[in-house]
């Protein structure tokens, strides 16, 4: 079988080096039946990670933009080099495709047990593995699709809130919040689950082909939810793979533009929601609407204190509430 793994990258050339290491070392304890090729879509960074690629992985292929195409283009780019897209069904097209973050690392043969689930289980249009971070601890790699209760305790600032911690953890580590069991993350049965995160996600030809490209209308965020959505909808189930094991340090993209990346999720959350009214019918985005004036009204508040107690600049004051204004015109 032959997998193309496509990496979009920006400006993390340090993360990005570890990253394809990992790859080549786990498509090599799987090379006598998983054929592994790599590329990398680098999204205009200033940090030499493109030159660092040419260099020091000849084998990759690279496709250096000169503009930050955001995460759904640049996939779609490598996607249609691969041979997906209208018009572009080839026959030398991969069985599998994986998109993999580039802060990611692949812990010794994941590459090879997600593979080998999908071979043996036609049926099923994508799989995840168990996500860590840095630190060893558990990192939900897969989630139900949001409702109302997720969006609020994301909302909420609970950290604030007169909660006991353990019935806060309890509350962001349930279904409530979209959350599967930790005992199924950390069991050896991979399990059905809603979406799978773009941090890696592994699908097969078949489900890209029915399912199509990801949706370029997103710039990043909530593009592999949909995708995800449409999977399931064409009668493509998606698993969690817990025995696949990939190491996340989470954020390091988007934490460089910490309140842009903030402006972005939800963007791509409220189209989301409008593109899949079915599932998100008129009284459920009523209800989000109030939802998001409360709650980021509840955190400028808390801005405003930390600002008064010298705890925040004026600076990152001001950054943080014009990104409120902008998130809340989203919902006119």
């Amino acid at each position: 079988m032959r997998l193309s793994v496509i990496i979009v990258s920006y400006n993390v050339c340090g993360l990005l080096r570890r990253c394809l290491q990992s790859v080549d070392a786990s498509a090599r304890l799987t090379s006598d039946w998983l054929s592994v090729d790599v590329t990398v879509v680098d999204n205009a960074s200033v940090d030499a990670s493109a030159q660092m690629v040419a260099i020091e992985f000849p084998h990759v292929h690279l496709i250096a933009s000169p503009v930050n195409l955001g995460f759904p283009r640049a996939n779609n780019l490598a996607l249609k080099h691969l041979g997906f897209g209208e018009n572009r069904d080839r026959r030398d097209a991969p069985e599998l495709v994986m998109l993999l973050n580039p802060d990611t690392e692949v812990v010794d043969d994941a590459l090879g047990k997600m593979a080998a689930f999908l071979r043996d289980h036609p049926h099923a249009g994508a799989c995840g593995p168990r996500l860590h971070y840095a630190d060893g601890s558990l990192q939900h790699a897969a989630f139900a699709f949001p409702g109302l209760a997720q969006l609020i305790l994301d909302l909420l600032p609970l950290a604030d809130l007169p909660v006991a911690r353990r019935v806060l953890h309890h509350l962001l580590d349930s279904r409530l919040n979209g959350r599967y069991p930790r005992r199924q993350w950390l069991g050896v049965m991979p399990f059905p689950v809603g979406f799978i995160l773009g941090a890696a996600l592994m699908g097969s030809a078949e489900s890209v082909r029915k399912t199509g490209l990801l949706d370029e209308g997103y710039f990043m965020y909530c593009e592999e939810m949909d995708w995800c959505l449409r999977m399931q909808a064409a009668g493509l189930p998606l698993f969690a793979v817990p025995t696949a094991q990939i190491i996340h340090h989470e954020g390091r993209s988007s934490s460089q533009l910490r309140w842009k990346s903030f402006e972005r999720l939800w963007a791509s959350r409220m189209r989301f929601f409008r593109l899949h009214s079915r599932l998100y019918p008129a009284g459920f985005q009523h209800c989000l609407r109030v939802m998001l004036h409360l709650g980021l009204a509840w955190n400028g508040r808390i801005a405003r204190r930390s600002f008064a107690r010298g705890h925040l600049s004026g600076d990152r004051l001001a950054e943080q509430l014009d990104t409120y204004a902008r998130v809340l015109k989203l919902c006119c």
